[in-house]
């Protein structure tokens, strides 16, 4: 019997030639069922073997025949840009987040 793969198995790590090119820090499940969507944080490898900083990364994948597909990812490359966001989110959903 083939495993069936759940959202808890998902990474946003990568290897290149036994190299580890993008490593991943931590990650959220956001959303689970035939759709998943994950919020990674990981940092990529540069060039000279050192790594970046760490950056998000939202990712969404949908789940066929027990196996899971990448369909879209956005990637939040700077503190700044997560200010924003978060301002944004917070502006639009202010309804919902006051007790």
């Amino acid at each position: 019997m083939e495993y069936e793969m759940s959202a808890e198995d998902l990474s946003c790590t990568w290897e290149e030639d036994g190299e580890l090119k993008v490593e991943e820090l931590d990650k959220k499940i956001l959303s689970k069922g035939a759709w998943v969507t994950i919020m990674y944080l990981y940092r990529d490898r540069k060039g000279d073997g050192s790594w970046g900083p760490a950056k998000v990364r939202i990712q969404r994948y949908r789940k066929q025949h027990g196996k899971y597909s990448s369909q879209s990812k956005f990637n939040i490359s700077s503190g700044k840009q997560a200010k924003k966001i978060v301002d944004y989110l917070t502006e639009w959903y202010k309804d919902e987040f006051e007790d």
